[in-house]
Formats: C-alpha cells, sequence, structure tokens
C-alpha cells in the first residue's frame, strides 16, 4: 500500500494536526508549523487568512512521511465557482449512508436534530451497508454530529476488508487536540480520520421535533404535515425547510468536502436524509421539484464515482449489480485484486 497520507479540513476557528517532518512552511492563508517529535503538523490560519460569512474558510494540507515538504495544498473553492471550473482529478469513490433505524424513527417520532440512537435493527443495517461496501476504499469519513449517523459509520467500517481503523477527529479545543494525538506513525497509516460536522446535520423540524407524526397529521391536517415535510421551500413552525437544509449541506459539501475527492480521496458520508437528499440535488443537478420526490433508504449506501470533474452514479453496490460496479471503473477492480491478493 502506499505511503499513508492524511488530509483535514481546517475548520471554522479550529487548527488541524497531521503526522509529519520537521520545518515551517507559509502557504498562503495558512501558517503550517512541522514539529519532529512526535511528527506532528500544526495548521493554524495565518493573520491574513481570507474571512467569509464571519467563518474562516476551509482548506486541505496533504502530507506524506515519504516527502521532505508539504505538497501543494488544493484551493478552498469560492462560493461563486461553477462545476465548468473544477480542476481535473484523479478517479475516487464517493459513499453515502443514510444512518440506520434510529430509536425515534422506531416510535415514528420527528426527529430532526435531536440526538437519538439506533434501535437494533438500526444496527444491523449499518453492518449490513459496510458489508455493501467492504470493497471499495474508504480514505475519510464525514459524519454528522448527531450519534446515530457516527454509529452508522462506525459499525459499517467494522465490516470492511481493508480493516483500518475509523477514529473521530476532536478539534472542539486544544485540550482534545493534544490529548486526542496518536504518537506512532505506523498506527496512524491503519487509520482513518472520521470528521463530524454539523453542517451535515438532519434537516431541523423545530416545533415539530419529539411529536408523533401520526398525532400531529391529526391534529393540524394531514395536508399541512406534508407541506411541512414534502415541501422544497416551506419550513415547520420554527424549523428548516429543505432549501434550508441544503444551503448548509451543500456549502459544506463544496468547501470541505469536494475538496477530498478533487485531490483523489475516497470519501464516505455517513449522514441523514434530508442532508444526503440535498447533496444528491447537487451531485445530479435536480431541480427543487424532483428532489422533493426522492426517498433515500435507511442503512443502505450509494456509490459515486468522481472523474474528471463529474459526479456519475453508480447506485447501490449490491447482490448482482455488484460486478457491474468494478466492470466501471478499473481502479476499484485493482483495488478488489489488491485486497484479496492481501487477505488470501
Amino acid at each position: 500500500m502506499a505511503t499513508a497520507v492524511f488530509h483535514r479540513a481546517v475548520g471554522t476557528l479550529q487548527s488541524c494536526q497531521l503526522h509529519y517532518n520537521s520545518g515551517v512552511h507559509d502557504s498562503g492563508n495558512f501558517l503550517v508549523r512541522l514539529v519532529p517529535k512526535p511528527f506532528i503538523v500544526d495548521i493554524r490560519l495565518s493573520k491574513r487568512g481570507n474571512y467569509g460569512s464571519g467563518e474562516r474558510k476551509f482548506c486541505v494540507i496533504q502530507a506524506s512521511t515519504s516527502s521532505t515538504s508539504v505538497s501543494d495544498p488544493v484551493s478552498c473553492p469560492s462560493n461563486n465557482n461553477t462545476r465548468e471550473s473544477r480542476k481535473k482529478s484523479n478517479e475516487a469513490a464517493l459513499i453515502l449512508i443514510r444512518h440506520g433505524e434510529s430509536l425515534w424513527n422506531e416510535k415514528n417520532l420527528f426527529t430532526g436534530c435531536v440526538d437519538v440512537p439506533l434501535t437494533r435493527k438500526g444496527v444491523e443495517e449499518a453492518i449490513e451497508a459496510g458489508k455493501r461496501i467492504s470493497n471499495i476504499p474508504v480514505d475519510v469519513i464525514y459524519t454528522s454530529s448527531l450519534i446515530r449517523a457516527q454509529m452508522t459509520a462506525m459499525l459499517a467500517m467494522t465490516q470492511h476488508r481493508r480493516r483500518k481503523v475509523p477514529i473521530i477527529i476532536h478539534n472542539e479545543s486544544e485540550q482534545a487536540r493534544t490529548w486526542s494525538q496518536i504518537y506512532s506513525e505506523d498506527t496512524m497509516k491503519q487509520s482513518i480520520p472520521v470528521i463530524a460536522a454539523w453542517q451535515l446535520n438532519e434537516r431541523m423540524y423545530g416545533e415539530l421535533q419529539g411529536l408523533n407524526k401520526q398525532e400531529t397529521a391529526d391534529r393540524f391536517g394531514k395536508e399541512k404535515v406534508h407541506e411541512w415535510r414534502r415541501s422544497y421551500d416551506i419550513p415547520p413552525p420554527n424549523g428548516e425547510s429543505l432549501e434550508m437544509c441544503a444551503q448548509r449541506a451543500v456549502a459544506y459539501f463544496k468547501e470541505s468536502i469536494e475538496p477530498q475527492l478533487l485531490s483523489g480521496k475516497n470519501v464516505m458520508i455517513a449522514a441523514h436524509g434530508n442532508s444526503l437528499r440535498s447533496i444528491i440535488m447537487y451531485l445530479d443537478q435536480l431541480t427543487s421539484q424532483e428532489v422533493i420526490s426522492l426517498e433515500l433508504s435507511t442503512g443502505i449506501p450509494m456509490l459515486y464515482i468522481f472523474k474528471e470533474g463529474k459526479f456519475i452514479r453508480r447506485g447501490s453496490p449490491v447482490g448482482p449489480m455488484e460486478a457491474g460496479v468494478y466492470a466501471y471503473t478499473r481502479g476499484l477492480a485493482l483495488y478488489r485484486q489488491k485486497l484479496d491478493e492481501m487477505l488470501h
């Protein structure tokens, strides 16, 4: 396997740490301080960093123990960038998974941004999803800040044949960063960074959260509840519409996840029905009318291939269609062949 390379987005008002050699590098808007032992790179925004909407921009830095300098960072796409302006990239896989059934799904309650865990069925769905993607490379994982999405990502990766360990990146404080440092380069090579972002959270259902869906329909009328749930731009009381959810989820995808794909990294996103519908709307260039009819099953992964600036949907890599998935791309077929050789 190639030398392990860790990519991390530098989040709002946060710094990022990577394994690397010693030295100092000034990369435009970023100052990169490279410390010899224990091979930690401290990346912080410099004073001349750009600001947008009151927040600092995300960017991706690549580090490799086989080199003596930080390779060129992938530029942060600006808000007015278009599909046509994308750089050509290596082929990369993008896996989308809606979390498994939650305890409030089971009880037919509006969940939204309430942090509810998976049911036993949800755990089984997450494990099954992992089996379906067990031959597809994963270099970095993104989840929402909600436990049901994080459980789904972690459980899915227990089934991956590469057997790398997913590790949640803690950048919420200096102490969290210090206490979660890894001091073994070999261990780092066998790890996958997991980045949790609130922007990938489920749509916030406002005053509907915690209410029974059937009782709410009886109280307000089926048509009104259907409008709240399935319209594109009409929010429930004090909640988010799908349009509002899409604004944050797609912006985060463009700023933080798409640069990973552009650099050739294989990405998995474990999130929620509405945040994933929003991202699919962007990937497939769906209209607002098309996206409201889009249904995503819990625990069923969807595969996209990102190549030459385009997203190509391959559906779910499962069952009799799996051969078609691998036949579509030589890269995925070679990866599976290497897994077979390594594990047998």
